[in-house]
């Protein structure tokens, strides 16, 4: 007679993963500050995570690249042309270089060839001016991991509350390919401070490869957390090998995709159109099944990224025409749709409205 671990393990090769209840959620919907108050200061800068604390952020968000030495710096890029003054600086003219990235040509100056006092010398600049302005160009240094959590820590004691942290792991195997791994580094770090090793963090990334990895090293450390990124469906998971070689975003969302996230991931990130895609002239339609899928197989689902200009909002949300003019009551209006879908914490780059949001329900 056949032993019932036999029995589940025949059924389980026969019908695939058996996908578990819908999770209760864990407490409130949470508010990720992308890239800190990234709609009002410029990205990954402290005046602008500052302004995502102050503005009610649960969470704030610094992606991560390496300098040539190795140090973790926060810039949504390792090309940082468009976000520094770097090309104003004629010390730099010379390091001004081609290549090639996840697959794309991309010409510019990259943070690995630079030292962190080098890049130190660096102001950030607003990424998109024609959106946003120029007013805060010039005035914020570039800051390291290390500088990020020492600040996040003494916000979260002068504020009483806790503030967690959702690094992004930036092309890890080009990174990795070029003798700069970043993994280790940044769990090294969180280990560093007092603050991360028991505040809440989750490390974010979209590859498959390095998440699988650090789920591996993070062993009996609960406070960390693994979110899998979702890119466009039809795109290819960048470097992937092993069992995702070859594989597109779209495969990670159906129901086998996302049970198997699941064995080394706790959430999961898509673009918002995942979940509640627009019509061709840019109108929000129904939620498709994802949301309940990811639930079904125990991840949390935490999408990415509510913005309050017209530029990105749905047509029926805007206000007026021109592409730079806000509607912050069409972006609150437009989270509660992804509340009522059924989202666990969602990336904004206006925690403020991001707050209102979530408090007004």
């Amino acid at each position: 007679m056949m032993s019932k671990w036999a029995v589940m393990a025949l059924a389980l090769a026969v019908s695939g993963p058996a996908l578990a209840q819908e999770p209760p959620r864990n407490g409130p919907v949470l508010v990720y500050a992308h890239r800190g108050a990234s709609a009002l200061r410029p990205e990954h800068t402290l005046a602008a995570y500052a302004l995502a604390i102050r503005d009610g952020a649960d969470v704030v968000e610094p992606d991560l690249v390496s300098t040539r030495e190795g140090a973790l710096v926060a810039r949504h890029e390792n090309e940082i042309g468009s976000t520094t003054d770097v090309a104003q600086h004629p010390e730099f003219a010379s390091r001004r270089t081609t290549k090639v990235i996840d697959g794309q040509r991309i010409t510019g100056w990259f943070t690995e060839d630079f030292t962190l006092a080098e890049l130190k010398t660096l102001r950030a600049r607003e990424r998109l001016p024609e959106l946003r302005g120029t007013r805060w160009d010039g005035q914020f240094q570039l800051v390291t991991l290390d500088e990020i959590i020492d600040f996040v820590a003494a916000e979260s004691a002068a504020a009483h509350r806790p503030i967690g942290l959702i690094p992004e792991i930036k092309h890890p195997s080009y990174f990795h390919s070029i003798g700069l791994p970043m993994e280790d580094k940044v769990l090294a770090t969180l280990q560093a401070h007092a603050y991360t090793r028991s505040a809440t963090v989750t490390i974010q990334s979209f590859e498959t490869d390095n998440l699988r990895y650090l789920r591996a090293r993070i062993g009996d450390r609960p406070n960390i957390r693994l979110l899998q990124l979702l890119d466009n469906s039809d795109a290819v998971l960048p470097d992937a090998t092993g069992p995702d070689k070859g594989k597109r975003y779209a495969e990670l969302e159906t129901p086998q995709g996302l049970s198997e996230i699941a064995q080394y991931a706790d959430a999961i990130g898509p673009g918002l159109d995942s979940l509640i895609p627009r019509t061709a002239d840019g109108r929000l339609m129904t939620p498709t099944p994802l949301i309940q899928n990811a639930h079904a197989a125990g991840l949390r689902v935490e999408p990415y990224t509510f913005r309050p200009e017209n530029n990105f909002l749905p047509v029926d949300y805007r206000k007026g025409t021109a592409p730079a003019t806000r509607n912050d009551d069409g972006m609150v209006a437009v989270v509660h749709k992804f509340m009522d879908a059924g989202v666990d914490a969602f990336f904004t780059d206006d925690p403020a409205l991001g707050r209102r949001a979530v408090d007004q329900r």
